[in-house]
This record gives C-alpha cells, structure tokens and sequence, in this order.
C-alpha cells in the first residue's frame, strides 16, 4: 500500500564522560560577583596541574544566550584550545552589562571549561531586571569573545511580545539563510528552535547530495552514536557565521526533536536504531542528551534528570510559554499503518483506528502532561503557547486518498459532483465519499489522538486562549486546533524548515503552489500551507491577537539571497480560529 508522496516525513558507544560534582559546580553553580577589572587577569592552567604554562585558546563558536527569566540568563559559549588533545581546565572570564561598551557592568565573574563538558562554558547570569536588554561577553587571556546581546522576561503587564520561531535545520542540506535573515530583526524578545537543531545522518546521508558542491559535508563522516559524534557535529553546526550571528542578537529557547538523537526517537528507540549494530540505545540517547546540554544555551536540568526539559516562560501578564518534549519524555512507539495489511495488503481500517485511538497511547507521558495542567490552571496570561515539535492539528485525509486509490483532485473533483449533481454519482462513488477520514502522518499528534484529546480537555476546562507552535515536517502550515466533536480548541501555527527540503523535494518539477492549495480544501482544519520554500515565523502577541507571519528565503544553495513575509495570518482573544488580517493576504481557493 502507498501513502500520498507528499505526506510522508522527508528525511544512525562510547560511555559518556561522567562530570565530577566538582567540576559541576564549577560549571553550573552560583556565580560569583566580580569587578570590571577581571577581564585583566590572564588564563590559568589546570588546578589539578603543576604545569604553569598559559592555555592558549580561541572562541571560534561564538557566543549564545538562552532560557531568560525576568531576573537571569544563561550565556554560553566555548573555548578551543589551540592543541586538540589538550587536557587541562581553563579559566574563563564573563561579564553582562547594560550597555554595548560595557560601562555599566550587572554581573561578572568566571568558570572553568575543560574537557569533560567539551570546553563548553554555561552561566547562569542573576541579579538582572526584568524586560532589559543586555550586552554579555567572555575572556580567555588574550582571547576574547564576540558579544552578545540578550533580553529578560517582562514583568507585569506588556504591551507586546515578538517570537522568532525555528525548526529543521540540516547543515548539508544548504545554506543558513534562514538565521541571517531572522539576526537582522532588531526587534524579537527571543526565539524559540523547536527541534531537529542537528541531524544525526552520516556524510552520505539524507538531503547530502550538493554537500560537497556548497562546502557542507557532514563531520563526522558516520553516523552519530556516542558522544565524540555528537559533540563533533555540533562544533561544526556552531561553526556556521550565520548561526552564531542569530545566537548573538537573541536568547534562544530550544527543545530537541528525533534527529538530536535519532530519526523517529521514541521513549525507548528510535526507527533507524539497531541495538545490534549500533548497541543500546539508552546509551545513544545519553550522549546525544549530554552533547545537547552541552552545546545549547538551556538552563541545566537537575543533575538526576537530564532528559526533563519541558518547561515554562512568562512574558508578564500576557503570554505564557510552555516548552514540551513530545519525544523523549513519555512517547509510546510509533504505530505503522502497512502493519495492519492483511496478506492481499488490505488494511484493517477498524483495528487501525481503533490503536490511534487508544487512550493507552501517551505522547507526553502522565509526569508532563500533570506538569502541563497545573502551568496552565495557575498563569493568568491571556495567551497559552505551546512550544512543541510535530503537528497537532488533525490532518486527515480521505480514506480512499490514504490508501491511493484516488488522488486529491479526482476526490474533490467527485465532492464538487455530489454537491451539483448528486444523481450522476455510482453506488461505489457514493461509498467512497461517505469513508471515514484517515490519519497518514503517525509521528505527529494525529498517531496520538487520545493523549491529544487530554491535552484539549486542559484548556477547554480552563477556557484559555490556545496557540499551538510546531516544526518538524519542513512545511510551514496553519491550522484550527478542533477536538473529535469538532469543537474549536486553538489554532496551530508550523513553521518552514532553516534547510531541510520540504514536500517540493518529491516532485522538483510539480505545482507547489497546487500541492498546496488541493491540501487546503481537502484536509478539513487546514487553513494555510505553504511546501517548497525554507524559512521561519515571526509570532506578535498583543492583548487582542496573536499574529503569525511566515518569512521565507529565495534559496539555501547561495550565500547571495533575498527574504520576505509572504503571509500574515492570525487569531483573537476568545475566537480560537484562524483570520485574515484586514486588507491583507487575501486567502485564494481553487
């Protein structure tokens, strides 16, 4: 059986080095005040070393900001010593100040990078007030950072909040246009990458064909599976101008999806793990963690609980941010729709529905989804976001379009038929129209419909404003968020991928703009699809809408390119639908 060729998701140990508790607090721990004066001192070597020797290292992966609250901010940054095999702990420098000349100093203080946290630096810059921007830099020695500047979380009331919204970033797969564009925005509070940040894939692998072309060939050459992987494709993503540029001029808020360890992880496993051949996969799952919270500016978890990063943001008394993990955290294993083909590779339509039905299933887990409701009922923001990876709007399709037995066209073509002339449709015809719609894509919420349905019912029983946010499928997307009755819960708002290819992949040649206008009126909560172009989302909130605009780039395969926002879309306080905004976009059917 084939499933629709646009709908299918485009797209493998070392032990990790345990961090001693005094090397962690070192890293991690309170921060220690320090003057101006202390960008004077010079590099030390190791504590543990009686070599006196100055460390020579350089910032070659910028610096990064992330996780603000109204009073702190994590900063980030590494240090490459100058000998690869270097073993020794280094002294690092930081200051955040008030203003881009550093007259006006907030907190300072230094860490010790080494190689148990790959030379990472992580602060947890306090003593901040709320709603400013800051400036924040590091020292090594000589060597100097670049600076960056970030932003803390309002207080009270706010007038208006602005997100910058990324997913799918693969560094073969092209250029970082996407983050260039986002940098030149002077005006986002912070943005927010809601997975695949990384791909896991070897050198050869998915979306790698003009790698070698554009300069961008996947380090390692192998596929990722313990740590050293890990952290070197990092190192390499955070080697691209364009990233760091991005990370420079905004916090960032992350959450990973599948390919930060695996395509299609899974509580468990993931699709393309073999323990055989690649050994356990909890291992692989705990390098892949610990690279990540090496590598991102997130606040550090509990040292007992490094895979709970669902967590939430309040930007005053307008919106609060709640960042989930659909992957790790709770999900149940992926069902397949060709597992229940008979042996004529017919499908079992009833014990199909019934399994993505079942309210066994779980995509949170009963921690997170606890966690969810007691965030919820407690803020008093007028707007709920969820930041999350995959689509939960519900996009289903025909069942006779599900199992290819009829394209999108000829079905709307009979559905125009049986509105205009009803008596010239077969028994048959009528049969097909009068079939149960069907879920395709099962990674995404619509394998989940249960838990799906308990996450509805939270903001139902507390009459909140809903936004959803979603990645993962490289397309950008709109949808209205309806319950198995059909009753309005929110809106969903996707965005475009940073490189990875979308749908336009499967057809080079196609109709896009086609593709995306037949997906509209045949998948019923879907409002907006836009499946052939990179880019990201812009999301307003005031007290009266939140507002989504997709921008996107001209190309990824050129370091030359042009951007614009293509579409403007959004929704109202107590409306939980989607709306054009007056005069603008005006939405065209065929």
């Amino acid at each position: 059986m084939q499933l629709p060729a646009f709908f299918v998701k485009q797209h493998r140990l070392n032990t990790p080095a345990q961090t001693s508790r005094r090397r962690f607090l070192r890293q991690f721990g309170s921060s220690t005040l320090a003057t101006s004066a202390a960008l004077g001192v010079a590099a030390c070597s190791s504590l543990d070393s009686n070599d006196a020797s100055p460390l020579l290292v350089a910032f070659a992966h910028g610096v990064a900001s992330g996780d603000p609250l109204r009073d702190r901010i994590m900063l980030w940054t590494r240090v490459s010593p100058q000998r690869p095999d270097e073993s020794r702990e280094v002294k690092v420098i930081w200051q955040i100040a008030r203003d881009p000349a550093f007259q006006q100093i907030a907190n300072a203080g230094s860490v010790f990078a080494g190689p148990d946290s790959d030379y990472t630096v992580k602060v947890d810059a306090t003593g901040l007030q709320p709603g400013q921007v800051y400036y924040y830099r590091f020292s090594s020695g000589t060597a100097h950072s670049p600076v960056g500047r970030s932003k803390t979380l309002p207080a009270g009331d706010v007038a208006q909040v602005k997100l910058a919204v990324f997913s799918c970033a693969n560094y073969p797969a092209g250029y970082f246009n996407v983050y260039a564009d986002a940098a030149k925005q002077g005006d986002i509070d912070a943005a927010l990458h809601i997975g695949d940040y990384i791909y896991e894939y070897d050198s050869k692998g998915y979306a790698c064909h003009n790698a070698k072309k554009l300069g961008r060939l996947s380090e390692p050459k192998n596929t990722l599976i313990v740590l050293a992987d890990y952290r070197r494709r990092y190192a390499q993503y955070r080697s691209d101008p364009d990233l760091q540029k991005v990370h420079a001029q905004m916090p960032f808020i992350t959450v990973w999806d599948d390919h930060e360890i695996a395509d299609d992880t899974w509580r468990d496993g993931a699709a393309e793990h073999k323990a055989a051949h690649h050994g356990p996969f909890s291992m692989r799952k705990k390098a892949a963690i610990q690279a990540y919270h090496e590598w991102l500016p997130i606040r550090p978890p509990a040292p007992e609980q490094p895979e709970k990063i669902y967590r939430s943001f309040d930007f005053g008394k307008l919106l609060s941010l709640h960042m989930l993990d659909t992957r790790v955290a709770g999900r149940d294993q992926q069902v397949f729709m060709e597992s229940y083909e008979d042996e004529k590779g017919e499908l079992d339509c009833g014990k199909f529905c019934d399994d993505v039905r079942a309210p066994r299933r779980q995509m949170l887990g009963r921690q997170q989804l606890g966690w969810l409701e007691q965030n919820v009922r407690q803020s008093t923001a007028l707007w709920q976001v969820l930041g999350q990876q995959v689509l939960m709007a519900r996009m289903e399709y025909p069942q006779a379009v599900a199992l290819g037995e009829m394209n999108c066209s000829d079905f709307l073509q009979l559905k125009a038929r049986a509105q205009t002339n009803p008596a010239s449709l077969s028994a048959d015809q009528r049969a097909c129209l009068s079939q149960p719609n069907l879920p395709c894509f099962l990674d995404s919420w619509d394998g989940y419909q249960a838990e799906r349905e308990r996450v509805f019912d939270i903001f139902k029983r507390q009459n909140k404003n809903l936004v959803v946010l979603a990645g993962d499928t490289h397309n950008a997307w709109a949808n209205d968020l309806l319950d198995a009755k059909g009753k309005r819960v929110g809106v969903e708002f996707a965005t475009a991928s940073v490189s990875s290819p979308g749908m336009e992949g499967t057809n080079p040649n196609g109709d896009h703009a086609n593709v995306a206008r037949i997906m509209e009126q045949i998948i019923e909560p879907l409002y907006y699809a836009q499946t052939s172009k990179r880019g990201y989302m812009v999301l307003t909130a005031n007290a009266q809408e939140v507002r989504c605009d997709w921008h996107f780039v001209n190309t990824v395969h050129q370091r030359q390119f042009s951007a614009a926002c293509e579409r403007s879309l959004r929704t109202r306080i107590g409306q939980a639908r989607i709306e054009e905004l007056q005069g603008e976009n005006q939405r065209s059917l065929t």
